[in-house]
């Protein structure tokens, strides 16, 4: 290993099915050549390069990366990315998913399929993943540092990227989510949702999952099963309870559903949690070459 490179890296090793969740978060001066790929990713990721160059190979083709780019990878892309072998970059990176990423992403300079871009201000963005980089840890409060320093990242990108203009499909599609997450607690259904917008189903899931990448009702399920994980972490109420305060009546087909998501059933979750001293999760600290 070249006695220059380096890396630092904090990655969530239990990932959960939140509206948004940081993955994995770093920096890393890579060595000559330092290459991953080809291969794809579960999640979004970000790496700002600060120094040296690189190339990027995605779908749609090759890019030379040099200093003050930022690019980024999508969730199931088969991708390459490669370190310069006479000036390897230094890159910084944040990695993150949940219901409410591709809305998110799609507010950055990054909409509409956009692979890389060199904002104007870039020291200001380095300093964003630094402080979710220094937030890092496995409690609760870490966790909950890291989400809120991820939103004033992506609320960088935003305030740096042109302005866009909201199309009327962008306007019903943001206005069925917020209302969604008003009410995803009572018994709504996608009609409703449609008739409080004042257009078709059809035309709503279109939109809907044209905008947002995911269909309306798959948001709805969502947004009830990341408050009952959060509910079966922070309180001692029963399987019960927590499903019919998340808006599903049959307490049955409620942990059907916990379980395809969260992967397993609701009741193994709340005892893991307990076990685990309320955080169901785990991290590290890594340096080397494996990893992002």
């Amino acid at each position: 290993m070249d006695k220059d490179a380096f890396k630092f890296s904090y990655k969530i090793a239990s990932k959960e099915n939140l509206s948004l969740n940081v993955y994995n978060t770093g920096y890393q001066h890579c060595e000559p050549g330092y290459t991953w790929g080809p291969a794809a990713r579960d999640h979004y990721l970000f790496h700002l390069v600060t120094e040296g160059r690189g190339r990027l190979t995605v779908p749609e083709g090759e890019f030379p990366i040099g200093p003050g780019c930022l690019f980024l990878i999508r969730p199931g892309e088969i991708v390459t990315y490669a370190a310069d072998e006479a000036e390897p970059w230094f890159y910084w990176w944040v990695g993150f998913n949940g219901a409410e990423a591709h809305r998110l992403v799609q507010s950055t300079p990054f909409s509409g399929g956009g692979r890389i871009w060199y904002p104007e201000d870039g020291e200001k963005i380095r300093r964003r993943l630094l402080d979710i980089y220094d937030a890092r840890g496995g409690t609760p409060a870490h966790e909950a540092r890291m989400l809120g320093r991820l939103y004033l990242f992506l609320g960088e990108l935003m305030e740096q990227a042109p302005a866009r203009r909201d199309t009327t499909a962008r306007q019903y599609a943001d206005k069925a989510a917020g209302f969604i997450s008003r009410n995803f607690s009572h018994d709504i259904t996608i009609a409703d949702v449609a008739d409080f917008i004042g257009i078709s189903e059809s035309h709503l899931y279109r939109v809907f999952s044209a905008e947002l990448g995911i269909a309306p009702a798959q948001f709805l399920i969502r947004c009830r099963i990341n408050e009952a994980a959060a509910m079966l972490r922070s309180t001692a109420m029963s399987v019960g309870e927590v499903a019919a305060s998340c808006g599903f009546r049959d307490p049955l087909y409620f942990s059907r559903v916990f379980r395809r998501i969260q992967g397993v059933p609701p009741r193994e979750y709340a005892r893991a949690v307990r076990e685990n001293g309320g955080n169901g999760r785990s991290g590290e600290r890594q340096d080397g070459r494996e990893g992002v």
